[in-house]
């Protein structure tokens, strides 16, 4: 794909995202009930009614091209992954969800021979949506309307970390901070892919994942951050790809486009 068609289908992937996002906030208002999945992470009534919302939605826009969504591959649907896939998340951070705190995100991306090369983050509780097309544009979309992002030089006084509000390993992450041979000013909680996006849009400097994640948690703002001209690695330091065997993700650091 030509990073005009990336920037065209970008469009068409917005208010996809956004009615997910409809989806979410009318249950978010309510009296939710929370069930637990196999794998003993929660689940609500926004994160099954906004994927049946969205799924249809991205089937008819690129027909033949299978969609990999959280909701349906725990429930035992796995289609097969060709070289073009769909990954959808359609509630990332249902503990954010759950604690009411705004800090949850509705997630789609393109993956393409491995590489997330689109992807939308929006934000229903915080109006705030994040999108991103390898090789052709990177921006945010608030109440004030859209503005381009792009990582930031890192400041002289050190780096800011951004780090899981409810998956956090603290002793893991100072570990690996002592490591790294930079320094650090702050450290930032957030919760959800928000924090690939701030990120990418230049409010932190560096989000290392030392836990299990899945790769339509992060997808999205993998993209976003790549067209903001950032990068994700594998604690190794090689690219991080998408299409594993079960979609999990081996721990990883997503960096600005300067260490």
């Amino acid at each position: 794909m030509t990073a005009n068609n990336l920037g065209s289908l970008l469009e068409s992937i917005i208010p996809i995202v956004r009615k997910g996002g409809e989806t979410i906030m009318e249950i978010y208002q309510t009296d939710f009930e929370v069930k637990g999945k196999a794998d003993s992470s929660p689940v609500t009534l926004a994160d099954e009614r906004a994927e049946q919302v969205m799924v249809p939605l991205l089937k008819a826009l690129l027909p033949g091209v299978p969609v990999i969504a959280e909701e349906a591959v725990a429930a035992g649907e796995m289609p097969d992954v060709a070289d073009t896939f769909w990954l959808v998340d359609p509630l990332d951070g249902t503990k954010e969800f759950i604690n009411r705190n705004g800090e949850f995100t509705v997630n789609i991306a393109l993956i393409v021979n491995g590489v997330a090369v689109l992807g939308v983050v929006y934000a229903p509780a915080q109006g705030r949506l994040f999108a991103g097309a390898v090789d052709s544009c990177a921006f945010v979309e608030q109440s004030t309307g859209r503005s381009d992002i792009r990582c930031r030089v890192v400041p002289e006084a050190g780096l800011t970390v951004v780090a899981s509000r409810s998956h956090g390993d603290s002793a893991a992450l100072d570990s690996f901070l002592g490591q790294s041979g930079h320094t650090v000013a702050d450290v930032v909680n957030a919760g959800s892919s928000l924090k690939l996006c701030l990120v990418a849009a230049g409010e932190a400097d560096v989000y290392p994942r030392l836990g299990r994640t899945m790769e339509w948690d992060i997808a999205a703002g993998h993209a976003v951050l790549s067209a903001a001209g950032g990068r994700v690695e594998a604690i190794s330091g090689e690219p991080l790809e998408y299409g594993k065997p079960g979609f999990e993700n081996p721990h990883f650091v997503a960096w600005g486009h300067s260490r």
